[in-house]
C-alpha cells in the first residue's frame, strides 16, 4: 500500500504536519457540516460516505484519525475500523446511535479510541477528536530533528517499551501487535510504575470521564493488554489487580531508563 507524505504548512525553518481526518458517514449532510467545522478548526479532512470509499481513500492517503458511523449500509463501521487498524497506526472514534451500549462494548473491545453518540453537537466532536489526537502520535515534524536520538525506553521482562515511538518489542526484538488503546495504558503503567492506579485515576490520564461505562472500557484495554504482555494473563507477572482498589504495574527498581 502506498502512503505519501502527510500534507505539511511550511513556517520559517519548521515543516508542521497537520492532522489528518477521514469522516465516514453515509448522511450527507452530517457527513459534509462535520467536516466543515473540522476543517474551519484547522485539520485536514477527508470524507467518504461508505466503507468501500473509505478502503480507496486510504489506499493513497494517510491519516491520524478516523471519525466512523458505525451503522452504514454494506459493510459497517465496527468491520471498517478492525480493518483499518490493520493498515494504519490511526485513532479511531465510532458514532453510534443513542441507546446502542453493545456497539460500544463491541467497539471497545476492537480498539475504539472514543465514542460520540448521535444526535451531536460539532463542539463535542471536537472537543473528543482534540482529546484522541493528544493520545496518539503527535502529528508534528521538524527539519533538523534527529530521529531516534533522547527516546524514552522502558524494559520489562523480556519486552522493550519505546514510549516516543510507541513501539513495544519482545524476544528477539519481534514488534507486539498493540492498539494506540493499549498502548495508552501501558504508558500510564510504565510511567506509574509500582504505584496502585485507581480505575479513575486511569480514566483521567486517558481522558475518559469517570463513570460506569468508562470503568469497563479501562478493563476491556487492560484484559487485551494482559495477553499480549503475560505469559498466564489469568495470573499476571506484571499488570496485576488489587481487588476493590485498583491496578498496579510490578516493575524492579532499576527496570527501564
Amino acid at each position: 500500500m502506498f502512503i505519501p507524505n502527510l500534507l505539511s504548512t511550511e513556517s520559517g525553518s519548521e515543516s508542521i504536519v497537520r492532522a489528518r481526518i477521514v469522516i465516514v458517514e453515509d448522511e450527507p449532510d452530517l457527513r459534509d457540516a462535520v467536516a466543515e467545522y473540522l476543517g474551519a478548526s484547522g485539520y485536514d479532512v477527508a470524507t467518504a460516505e461508505s466503507a468501500a470509499a473509505a478502503r480507496s481513500l486510504v489506499e493513497t492517503q494517510s491519516f491520524h484519525l478516523a471519525i466512523l458511523d458505525i451503522a452504514m449500509p454494506g459493510e459497517d463501521g465496527l468491520s471498517l475500523g478492525r480493518w483499518l487498524r490493520s493498515k494504519l497506526p490511526i485513532g479511531i472514534i465510532y458514532a453510534t446511535a443513542a441507546g446502542t451500549a453493545l456497539d460500544r462494548i463491541v467497539g471497545l473491545e476492537l480498539g475504539a479510541d472514543d465514542y460520540i453518540v448521535k444526535p451531536y453537537e460539532l463542539r463535542e466532536v471536537l472537543a473528543r477528536v482534540r482529546s484522541v489526537l493528544r493520545r496518539v502520535p503527535q502529528p508534528q515534524e521538524l527539519h533538523g530533528k534527529k530521529a531516534g536520538t533522547d527516546r524514552r525506553s522502558i524494559a520489562f521482562g523480556p519486552f522493550q517499551a519505546d514510549l516516543d515511538g510507541r513501539l513495544v518489542t519482545g524476544a528477539n526484538g519481534a514488534v507486539i501487535d498493540m492498539a494506540k488503546s493499549e498502548f495508552d495504558v501501558l504508558e500510564i503503567f510504565l510511567t506509574r510504575a509500582n504505584r496502585l492506579l485507581t480505575r479513575a485515576a486511569i480514566s483521567e490520564a486517558i481522558g475518559f470521564t469517570e463513570d460506569p461505562e468508562s470503568s469497563r472500557a479501562v478493563d476491556i484495554r487492560i484484559m487485551r493488554l494482559r495477553k499480549k504482555i503475560e505469559t498466564d494473563p489469568a495470573n499476571p507477572k506484571f499488570l496485576r489487580t488489587v481487588r476493590g482498589e485498583g491496578y498496579i504495574f510490578s516493575l524492579p527498581t532499576g527496570d527501564g531508563n
